[in-house]
């Protein structure tokens, strides 16, 4: 057998210890591994090359962006920043029709400039928006879908994990990725906000359960309290995206000056006793870790597959085929939606981008406009059944037997509708990704 043959035989191999169960890493570095033995014929060339993978794979200071902004995002959740950001929304958009539908999606957009972890946002908003959504008159499922839906807001606007973990699979700048997010995710952002209006206007019927809605009860905000709840997180926004931008701060500081000052408003909001600290900084070190055993995993991995010539033969096949670029860029998104429907976010990265990415290179595509695109075909896997996580988080949040999670799926369908055309226009319109980052 051929290098090439062994290398497609091993990513069969990978897959098929995905589905049955054996970790995404293990099965990653095992086939990285078993690889190079093979190529190679040397296990102690394998080994050698493992361990080199291992110390070199997360030894460069980008990598400490992972914990810092995983910890910005735990601190921001524990501090009700998320609540107080709905809360300012709905009141500015009380009178809009599905005024507070377009809140739940502005307030997600919002937080998501500071968590950039759709499973976050997912939780926050929906303890936070369905019960006030469905207290007002909307059903349960347009309430539940739009918090699934809008959640995924959280891993395209900036900053976002998946963007970091792309920026390092496909060897570009993860300042840059940040910056071309900002585009996409307002499009997607006001696409779902414009979805919204039009069932309020056209087919209210749809989102609503009937009756008129409850006399509002609570007192309205006033100016000054909007002032003060949107204050802590329009400053993180601020010093985050602001910093980026100007070249102020490299991700790494970015992620440092978030935390400092998510820290600051927790402490300053004295939600933050010792045990919620522990448990913040606990669950930071578990994602912080896994996700770090996941790169180097997916740096031997990529290293295996370019040493087999896989990503030139990929390259080869498509160029005799006659696709041209577009036609290996459908193809491609096409198999991250279907693999969308049965592994997570990250898991997709991994697997995918060691391939995906010097084809893409080599076809004429910039990778940056390449990534956003992909992270958005990823992003709609959150939504997809059977696995969907982001409509399990929800549907284990609400921890309401009477809500099926078909219910969920059925709410989320006009957000994957519209994600779906902001893809197109994206992939048809690079400009749209990378305006910000030339």
């Amino acid at each position: 057998m051929d290098d090439v043959s062994l290398g497609f035989a091993l990513i069969g191999a990978m897959v098929a210890l995905i589905v049955i169960g054996l970790p995404i890493g293990i099965s990653l570095i095992s086939t990285g591994a078993a690889g190079v033995w093979l190529i190679r014929d040397n296990p102690d060339l394998a080994f050698r090359f493992t361990a080199l993978a291992t110390y070199s794979g997360i030894q460069d200071y980008i990598f400490a962006t992972i914990p810092l902004f995983v910890l910005m995002g735990l601190l921001v959740s524990v501090s009700n920043v998320g609540r107080d950001t709905f809360e300012v929304a709905a009141a500015l958009l009380a009178r809009l029709r599905g005024g507070l539908g377009i809140a739940t999606v502005g307030a997600n957009a919002v937080f998501a400039a500071v968590t950039g972890v759709s499973i976050a946002s997912a939780a926050v908003f929906t303890k936070v928006a369905v019960p006030e959504m469905v207290r007002h008159g909307y059903s349960m499922r347009f309430a539940a879908g739009t918090v699934a839906g809008s959640s995924i807001l959280g891993m395209l606007i900036p900053p976002s994990l998946l963007m970091i973990v792309y920026g390092v699979l496909a060897e570009v700048s993860i300042g840059a990725m940040f910056i071309a997010g900002v585009i996409p995710g307002l499009i997607i952002a006001l696409g779902f906000a414009g979805m919204i209006w039009g069932y309020a206007t056209f087919a209210p019927g749809r989102i609503m359960q009937g009756g008129p809605p409850p006399a509002a009860s609570e007192r309205p905000l006033t100016g000054g309290e909007m002032a003060a709840k949107s204050v802590p997180i329009l400053v993180l926004v601020a010093l985050i995206l602001g910093g980026l931008y100007t070249g102020l701060f490299t991700p790494t500081e970015a992620g440092a000056v978030g935390a400092a000052g998510a820290l600051a408003i927790a402490l300053a909001r004295r939600q933050l006793g010792w045990r919620k600290l522990w448990r913040v900084l606990k669950e930071t070190g578990l994602v912080s870790a896994s996700i770090l055993f996941l790169l180097v995993a997916a740096g031997l991995y990529s290293r295996m597959l370019s040493m087999a010539g896989v990503p030139q033969a990929i390259g080869n096949a498509v160029e005799h085929l006659g696709l041209g670029p577009y036609g290996f860029l459908l193809c491609f998104v096409l198999i991250v939606l279907l693999m969308g429907m049965i592994l997570d976010s990250t898991s997709i990265l991994l697997i995918m981008v060691p391939i995906g990415a010097p084809i893409a290179t080599a076809m004429g595509f910039d990778l940056i406009h390449f990534g956003i695109v992909t992270i958005i075909a990823v992003e709609m896997g959150l939504l997809t059944p059977p696995f969907g996580i982001s409509v399990f988080t929800v549907k284990a949040t609400l921890g309401d037997p009477r809500v099926g999670i078909e219910t969920i799926f059925a709410g989320a369908l006009p957000f994957i509708a519209v994600m779906g055309a902001a893809l197109v226009a994206i992939a048809l319109v690079p400009w749209l990704s990378t305006a910000l980052v030339r």
